[in-house]
């Protein structure tokens, strides 16, 4: 099977809100080794999470976002399902792909993506959408902000700059870990959802769960961002101390 990528070149600066001014690491607690419930999402059609028409376009950015959604759903106990027709009507509502039409398939701006999922929303299998209330950027190789985050918050969008390696060893099944020389394929977005008992974290790409090193995050991560909902925040008790809500809020008031 094949696997596509679709995530644009990073662009520094393009998220101008950071999550270190909001979030004060030292004023919360370290993150446990393992953390993480992939298990409470329900098997899709097509794969354990559902390849959401990754394999023939490259729309990773919004299968990203349809695996987030249907992570934090699951977890507060109103689970949703994301189909490929979905996925490719925010692709193309936001980029300007047009179906059928490869010249068009050109992937997209993690930053752009995340503004349309602030401001519309993506679409779910029953055509209910679901949007964020304010995203925030991640510092690119900081492994201990992208673990304390993925925990607080549940899932976060990691951009990588995608080596062949990891093509190969998706397709054995192997743990991602950075090999020397190889060559990079293009961008790639992926959702983080956990942290095994290795040290090494779980993400949702192609359907699957995979896990990654913290050395290879460190060498191909050219991005991240990690997105809020303030109810959800707030229903799960999961606003920490450490967290200036506030802060955020009149930074939003003011973009």
């Amino acid at each position: 099977m094949d696997f596509m990528l679709g995530k644009t070149p990073a662009r520094l600066g393009a998220v101008s809100l950071k999550f270190a001014t909001f979030f004060s690491a030292p004023d919360l607690p370290t993150p446990p080794l393992v953390f993480g419930r992939p298990g409470h999402v329900p098997a899709q059609k097509d794969s354990p999470w559902g390849m959401l028409a990754n394999d023939s376009v490259g729309c990773c950015v919004w299968s990203d976002a349809g695996h987030q959604t249907m992570y934090w759903r699951a977890l507060a106990g109103r689970p949703v399902s994301f189909d490929d027709n979905g996925v490719l009507s925010d692709y193309s509502a936001s980029t300007g792909y047009i179906r059928g039409n490869s010249s068009t398939d050109h992937g997209t701006d993690l930053q752009q993506a995340a503004a349309y999922r602030q401001k519309i929303g993506v679409v779910d299998a029953s055509g209910v959408r679901h949007k964020t209330d304010a995203y925030v950027a991640l510092e690119v190789g900081n492994i201990d902000q992208i673990a304390l985050a993925t925990w607080k918050l549940w899932t976060v969008s990691l951009g990588i700059q995608f080596p062949s390696s990891a093509r190969d060893q998706f397709d054995r099944g192997e743990v991602w870990t950075p090999v020397s020389g190889s060559s990079i394929e293009g961008g790639h977005c992926v959702s983080i959802i956990g942290r095994n008992s290795r040290g090494e974290f779980l993400i949702v790409t192609w359907g699957q769960l995979t896990a990654v090193t913290p050395a290879f995050i460190s060498a191909y991560m050219d991005e991240g961002i990690c997105h809020l909902s303030f109810d959800q925040m707030k229903s799960d008790d999961i606003s920490p101390r450490g967290f200036d809500e506030n802060a955020l809020r009149a930074a939003l008031a003011q973009l």
